[in-house]
């Protein structure tokens, strides 16, 4: 979580608008996820690059470099056609987003 970008998020929002931009951050990050892992089942490569690609923007927009580079990672991997790769930074990729949207739900109960 980079505080910097959060900070700036609630300076500009307000806390009410900032957390509902997070609440509904968190609910879209959530269901990329879901959806990316199935994309993977389904062998929809194209599906999973586009859901990646929008992940990275969610994720840059709250705060979460490393969860919006992992996801870079995993568009890489996938257009290189290289499964190991891609199967490895998605699972990355999920790790990196339980802790990180952890992360943003410990930081909204203490502006609350």
């Amino acid at each position: 979580m980079d505080p910097d970008c959060l900070v700036a998020l609630y300076a500009e929002l307000g806390e009410v608008g900032a957390e509902r931009v997070l609440g509904r951050a968190m609910e879209e990050l959530n269901a990329r996820l879901t959806e990316m892992q199935r994309f993977v089942d389904e062998g929809r490569t194209a599906q999973l690059t586009r859901s990646a690609r929008l992940l990275i923007k969610v994720a840059e927009q709250i705060g979460m470099p490393s969860f919006a580079r992992v996801a870079d990672d995993v568009v890489r991997a996938t257009e290189a056609g290289d499964n190991a790769a891609q199967a490895a930074t998605l699972a990355r990729l999920i790790r990196i987003g339980d802790r990180s949207l952890n992360a943003v739900c410990d930081l909204r109960d203490l502006t609350v």
